[in-house]
């Protein structure tokens, strides 16, 4: 085997590892995330307990790469960019939710990955062959169908929510992009750590907007379930960030939005014996389809990329591999 065929397999094994883990803590997670509002524990108080379970894997991550963060202005403006759009989607959606149908909100936002597929097919100039692009396409037919009910499409009035749902899904979309964009430059590591950051940033928001003239639940089955819940969706982020760094974002993006209903499908019917019916089978039917197809796509060529060291004139004796476009 020769060094550039082996560099491939490892990158290949590497990015779809993190993926498929992502798939996983994200499905596991989205059968159970909706426990927390139904037991009186509020989706904004929900945000302010994620935004703490970000602390535990950020740092294990720093701890794991010696504690290496990268403090340069592009890595700090990038990892604070990538955060902000992460966590400032959530805080458009809180607002979104109640102006408009969250089974039009839903289908909308899902299709972020459009928005990461476009700039870096652009501006990356990532490129996939006739059974990628066939996963791609297929993923995002399959996405919208997930939480779209046509019953009640009566029922929705005013464009308010469809400009907030364009922002968050703009927001999303382009926080993917630019997480492929920081993983050239930067650590895992530091990204996933900016990213804790700006999510505890943003904490104080989700507290402020709360209704605490409803009840609220602040026993067992409150905070410290929603504890345990969004730390399944903060160690999924932090092998999304993985994932985005080894595999090409045309691919990873789509894959994992789609993937992970899929997942929680999965779970929901072996847990609760729940069987999707109607236009989320379908969805979930075409997810497959694409999962398959997305990870049996051959990969492209690698090149080596040195990591710079924040500390001026200081490069790092590491070189790691990602795919590029020729």
């Amino acid at each position: 085997m020769t060094p550039g065929i082996f560099h491939s397999a490892i990158v290949r094994k590497t990015w779809l590892a993190h993926a498929l883990a992502t798939m996983l803590l994200w499905g596991v997670w989205g059968a159970f995330t909706g426990i927390s509002a139904q037991r009186s524990f509020p989706e904004t108080l929900v945000y302010c307990v994620w935004s703490l379970t970000m602390i535990p894997p950020a740092l294990y991550a720093l701890a794991r790469d010696r504690w290496r963060l990268d403090r340069d202005a592009r890595s700090a403006t990038h990892g604070m960019i990538i955060g902000l759009l992460g966590a400032g989607g959530q805080m458009v959606l809180f607002f979104a939710v109640t102006t408009g149908p969250a089974y039009l909100i839903f289908p909308v936002i899902s299709l972020s990955p459009v928005v990461t597929i476009a700039m870096s097919y652009l501006l990356l100039r990532e490129r996939t062959n006739a059974l990628g692009a066939a996963g791609i396409v297929l993923a995002l037919l399959a996405l919208p169908l997930f939480d779209f009910s046509p019953q009640s499409l009566g029922e929705s009035k005013g464009i308010g929510w469809f400009l907030l749902s364009l922002i968050v899904m703009g927001c999303w979309g382009v926080q993917a992009f630019f997480v492929k964009l920081a993983n050239r430059d930067m650590s895992a590591e530091s990204i996933f750590f900016y990213m804790m950051v700006t999510g505890l940033l943003l904490a104080p928001v989700a507290w402020a907007i709360t209704d605490f003239a409803q009840p609220v639940n602040w026993g067992a089955d409150g905070p410290y379930l929603a504890a345990g819940i969004q730390l399944l969706n903060a160690i999924g982020a932090l092998t999304l960030v993985y994932a985005f760094r080894y595999g090409q974002a045309i691919v990873v993006s789509p894959l994992i939005n789609a993937g992970a209903p899929l997942m929680t499908a999965a779970i929901s019917l072996i847990a609760v014996g729940v069987l999707p019916s109607g236009l989320k089978l379908i969805g979930l039917a075409l997810a497959c389809v694409a999962a398959v197809l997305l990870v049996l796509a051959p990969e492209q060529n690698v090149a080596p990329i040195v990591r710079r060291s924040p500390k001026a004139g200081d490069i790092r004796n590491r070189v790691e591999c990602e795919p590029f476009s020729t």
